[in-house]
């Protein structure tokens, strides 16, 4: 059955396309992408018909998507990272069903874990943190949950969409609970070939990107499983700990 597709494009390393991806890619015959985030050496050997909808409305991208599934081509919505993590796919998955196109999920790799290989760094670190938190700072989007009240967990942070908010980010997880000198790093358009990245405090990130001159395209991480002051080991692999494949040894 034809059906339109909300691919995810990964962080912005071709290498990290899935295999699905990279096949819809090459059989598509319309791609409308996101033309800041996706960078256009991913696209460039491609012979489908491209649309940036970067200058688009809702509207504007759904009438293009149902000409080109109108026409019996095979079409590709093209999203950064994975289009469930602030992909907006919600109003375009609405959209489709109201016209009765049918559509499909193709996940990416997220930008939040491409930068935490980047940060080499394992999010979930056992006695150190063991949850992870993905929000945004508000700004002219509202958040209905407060920054400042997540910050009471003190678990790992991961921030989308704040680099241009990064002085109100931090002043709410100081005041939510957070050390000044909690780690924080900060990377820029992880994946690509600009990447930056930052490792810092807390308290000294909004300075060190504004040296930096990072607005906009990055993330920021923010906890101890940056940098753990204790030696950890997962009991998943210690030889004292059972469990269903495995017999506890006795030294």
């Amino acid at each position: 059955m034809r059906k339109v597709y909300l691919v995810g494009a990964g962080p912005g390393d071709p290498d990290l396309l899935t295999r699905k991806a990279w096949r819809l890619l090459n059989e598509a015959d319309l791609i409308v992408y996101a033309g800041s985030l996706v960078p256009e050496e991913m696209l460039a050997p491609l012979g489908a018909e491209k649309i940036d909808s970067a200058p688009l409305s809702l509207e504007e991208i759904v009438a293009h998507l149902e000409r080109g599934y109108r026409s019996g081509g095979l079409v590709v919505r093209l999203h950064s990272g994975d289009p469930s993590l602030y992909g907006a796919i919600h109003e375009e998955m609405r959209a489709l069903e109201e016209r009765g196109i049918p559509f499909e999920i193709v996940p990416g790799v997220s930008s939040f874990l491409a930068g935490a290989a980047a940060l080499a760094c394992e999010l979930t670190v056992p006695e150190v943190s063991q949850t992870v938190i993905i929000t945004r700072t508000a700004g002219r989007t509202p958040v209905p949950e407060s920054l400042r009240e997540l910050a009471r967990h003190r678990a790992t942070m991961v921030l989308f969409l704040s680099a241009s908010l990064v002085e109100k980010a931090v002043e709410e997880l100081l005041s939510g609970g957070y050390s000044p000198q909690t780690p924080a790093a900060c990377v820029y358009r992880v994946g690509w070939p600009e990447m930056k990245i930052i490792r810092t405090t807390l308290a000294e990130l909004p300075a060190k990107m504004a040296r930096a001159g990072i607005k906009k395209q990055a993330l920021i991480y923010v906890g101890e499983v940056l940098s753990p002051a204790q030696e950890t080991r997962s009991r998943l692999y210690d030889p004292s700990f059972s469990h269903g494949a495995r017999r506890a040894k006795k030294n």
